[in-house]
């Protein structure tokens, strides 16, 4: 098996919006070709990047819709919101009738707000009995609230055979470690979230990697990636580099990131954003994402 099929790089779209506020189809179009030419794997729609919680369903849907329809790669999403779980079953249904690869659950939708001890099974296997037609996978997103998947609901829900994609977010190489345990011999692949430990996790078994970063300089992973088997030093090399310029999603995200594909990459129309105001973009951070970008290319070239 290459390297590429052992650790695969999905990024967690964004959505571009004209400086009007609406959803820029001629912006996501270029954005997932830019995905595309830089060697990803598969695309996750309708997930928080996208500020899911600030689109209507109706934009979920039509988003869901472009990208499968345009990618050339597998396509993923989620795009339940509601608080209500029998609002939640419509919109997942929703999402599932647009054609994509396979339906994300977002976990901390699936327990009462409040109650995060309780068990997430009884909604899942509600889940996979009114949506029977199509792969299901898991989201640990951390707004509203983080809810990290236990190991008996990881183990029951990849026993089911249902389970083909988690996307990680518990940033803990000892849990990646045992989650990928109990993963082993179903369809489940993990994805880690978390960029510090990317190539621990994948040389632990991880699938591969699903972050924020892949919106700044994913043929970087691309490389990291591809050195893994065939040039070990570089890959770490390389992983010391991505863990330096991950703090940047720290600073002002997502705007900083729609920031650098509106003006480095000239692929967004705008910095538009819903869930904070592009203003609060300062210029010092603008500089920060400038020099950022000078340090991956000079990377790239002397590799």
């Amino acid at each position: 098996m290459s390297n590429r099929e052992k650790a695969g790089l999905w990024p967690v779209m964004l959505t571009p919006f004209t400086k009007d506020g609406e959803v820029d189809f001629a912006s996501l179009e270029r954005l997932i070709d830019w995905y595309e030419r830089s060697g990803v794997d598969g695309l996750f729609a309708d997930c928080q990047s996208s500020e899911i919680f600030f689109l209507s369903l109706q934009e979920r849907i039509r988003i869901a819709q472009f990208v499968k329809s345009h990618a050339h790669v597998p396509v993923i999403a989620s795009g339940h919101v509601s608080n209500a779980y029998s609002d939640q079953l419509e919109e997942l249904k929703a999402i599932a009738a647009t054609g994509v690869d396979a339906l994300i659950l977002i976990t901390n939708r699936l327990v009462h707000p409040g109650r995060q001890q309780e068990s997430i099974m009884p909604r899942v296997r509600a889940v996979m009995e009114a949506v029977p037609d199509i792969p299901l996978g898991f989201y640990e997103c951390p707004y509203p609230f983080k809810r990290l998947i236990t190991l008996d609901e990881l183990k029951e829900c990849a026993d089911s055979g249902r389970f083909a994609f988690m996307k990680d977010t518990c940033c803990d190489l000892a849990l990646i470690e045992k989650r990928i345990e109990v993963l082993k011999g179903s369809p489940l692949r993990l994805y880690n979230a978390n960029t510090t430990t990317c190539l621990d996790s994948i040389l632990l078994g991880a699938a591969g990697f699903s972050g924020v970063m892949l919106n700044f300089h994913p043929a970087l992973y691309r490389m990291m990636v591809d050195s893994i088997g065939e040039n070990p030093e570089r890959a770490a090399q390389i992983q010391h580099f991505l863990t330096l310029f991950s703090e940047i999603e720290r600073q002002y995200y997502p705007v900083n990131a729609k920031f650098h594909l509106t003006e480095i990459e000239g692929i967004f129309s705008s910095d538009y954003a819903r869930v904070i105001p592009a203003e609060g973009l300062t210029e010092t951070f603008k500089t920060e994402v400038r020099h950022m970008d000078q340090a991956v290319r000079y990377l790239m070239d002397r590799i």
